[in-house]
C-alpha cells in the first residue's frame, strides 16, 4: 500500500476551492474508489454522483487532471507515481455542490427533438449496414463528457443556440434510420446550431463508449444541412419536384 495526494474541489455555486487529501491506495484502484475513501474517512459531506461503477450509467463524470473522464473508469496507475491527482466538477454545467453539477439542461434539449416516427404502412425490414450505423449512436450512456469538453458550450456559453455533441448524435441516429419519416435538418440548422461546430473532434476523444461522434454523426448531418439549405441545384430540384424526406417538424 502507498499513498497519493488528491486535490478535490469543494464548494457550491457561490464559490469553492481545491482541498488536499492523502489517500491510501492499492493496486487496481480507480479515482472513484479514492473519492469514496475520502468520503468514508476524511470528508463525510463530500458530494459525488455515481451509480453503477461499471462505466455504463454515466453518473460519475468529472474532470481529472483537467480532462473530462468517468471516475470509475480512470485507474490510478494511469498517473505517474507521486503525481498529484486533481478532481474537479465538469465546467460546462452549473455547480450544485462539490463534484455534482446540474445537467438538467440536457434533458430540456432532449425534449426538443422529434422522436422516431416510422413511415406509414412501412415494412419492418432493414439491411444490416443500416442497423450497424444506427446502433453505434445508441451506445451513448449520457455521461455528458462530450457536452462538457465542447468549446461552444464550455467557453462560449451558447446553450440557447447549440444542442451539443450528445444531441447531434441523437438526431443522427434518427435521421439515419431508414424507416424514419421526419426531416430534422431544419432543427439542426436553426435551434440545434450545428453550424457552430468547427469539428475539433474533442468530443470523440473523451467518449467512454468510443463513438465516432464527429466523423459518423456530426459531419454527415452537416452535409445534409448544407445540401438542403445551401446547394442551389438541390434547392431548385426540390422546388420543382416537391421532393424531401417527409414532413419537417418545426
Amino acid at each position: 500500500m502507498s499513498t497519493r495526494l488528491f486535490k478535490v474541489w469543494r464548494g457550491d455555486k457561490s464559490g469553492g476551492q481545491l482541498v488536499d487529501y492523502t489517500v491510501d491506495v492499492q493496486d487496481g484502484m480507480v479515482v472513484l474508489d479514492a473519492i469514496h475513501q475520502i468520503q468514508r474517512e476524511q470528508a463525510h459531506d463530500l458530494a459525488c454522483r455515481w451509480n453503477c461503477k461499471a462505466a455504463k450509467c454515466g453518473s460519475c463524470s468529472a474532470e481529472v487532471n483537467g480532462k473530462p473522464r468517468l471516475m470509475c473508469k480512470t485507474r490510478l496507475d494511469d498517473f505517474v507515481e507521486g503525481q498529484t491527482i486533481t478532481v474537479q466538477p465538469m465546467k460546462a454545467f452549473p455547480i450544485i455542490r462539490d463534484l455534482v453539477t446540474d445537467v438538467s439542461w440536457n434533458y430540456t434539449v432532449n425534449k426538443k427533438i422529434p422522436p422516431f416516427t416510422p413511415k406509414p404502412d412501412t415494412t419492418w425490414l432493414m439491411q444490416q449496414r443500416d442497423v450497424d450505423r444506427s446502433q453505434e449512436f445508441r451506445k451513448c450512456i449520457e455521461c455528458f463528457l462530450c457536452q462538457n469538453v465542447c468549446h461552444v458550450l464550455r467557453e462560449h456559453d451558447l446553450e440557447d443556440k447549440f444542442f451539443g455533441p450528445r444531441f447531434l448524435v441523437r438526431v443522427a441516429s434518427l435521421e439515419m434510420h431508414p424507416l424514419d419519416s421526419l426531416d430534422r435538418t431544419g432543427l439542426l440548422k436553426n435551434e440545434g446550431g450545428i453550424g457552430l461546430c468547427n469539428i475539433t473532434k474533442c468530443c470523440t476523444e473523451v467518449c467512454p463508449e468510443e463513438i465516432h461522434i464527429t466523423d459518423n454523426a456530426i459531419i454527415p448531418m452537416k452535409e445534409r444541412v448544407v445540401d438542403k439549405y445551401y446547394d442551389p441545384i438541390r434547392i431548385a430540384l426540390r422546388v420543382l419536384t416537391g421532393g424531401g424526406k417527409g414532413t419537417e417538424k418545426k
